[in-house]
């Protein structure tokens, strides 16, 4: 079915459903990540062409078509390491709100420079986990933005670029962050809530 339209003398407003903002959702991440089918064209035909993406942590990212799509044709697509893996942990659909909340486990090596997720750092040939969550809008039946969110410290901290103490005033104390037990952690969670194993 198409997408539900609402006109005014000004515009015309298209609101999709449940089942179409998962699938164009779905599309867009196919685009990036799936082997097979990285595509910067692919991925930019998903969204308005005022789109904007952000990953907070980091602020990569870009706005509008012209500037997101060099981001995504330099900076993201061509770098994602060959033994990428997400596992996806929960989603929240909004048709009200045309929105969708992904929460997700990344587990890959840092075999090559990622400059969305530590920018300017070479290679440290590190395995590294962590939790990321997702928050996309919608518009007029496509993505208008996404936010990206993830812990910076952990990424840091599996990377070999934080250490296990930090020094104040002179004195030594544990570094206040965690490595991959934090993703651990929320795999297991999660996994324990939907009825699997821990």
């Amino acid at each position: 079915m198409p997408p539900d339209t609402a006109s005014t003398d000004t515009q015309t407003t298209i609101t999709l459903s449940h089942a179409e903002l998962v699938a164009l959702w779905d599309k867009h991440t196919e685009c990036e990540f799936h082997p097979e089918k990285r595509s910067v064209d692919d991925t930019m035909a998903t969204m308005t062409d005022d789109c904007y993406v952000n990953h907070v942590p980091t602020m990569a990212g870009g706005y509008g078509q012209k500037l997101l799509s060099q981001f995504y044709g330099t900076d993201f697509i061509p770098v994602t390491p060959p033994d990428w893996e997400m596992k996806p942990l929960s989603r929240i659909v909004s048709v009200s709100e045309q929105s969708i909340v992904d929460e997700m486990v990344i587990t890959f090596t840092h075999t090559q420079p990622i400059p969305w997720l530590l920018p300017g750092i070479p290679a440290t040939n590190k395995k590294i986990s962590i939790a990321l969550m997702a928050v996309v809008r919608f518009k007029n039946g496509k993505i208008h933005h996404e936010h990206i969110y993830w812990d910076q410290g952990t990424v840091l901290k599996q990377a070999g670029l934080i250490g296990d103490t930090v020094t104040v005033n002179g004195k030594q104390y544990p570094a206040p962050v965690k490595g991959a037990e934090a993703a651990q952690t929320v795999e297991r969670d999660s996994a324990r809530l939907h009825g699997g194993s821990a």
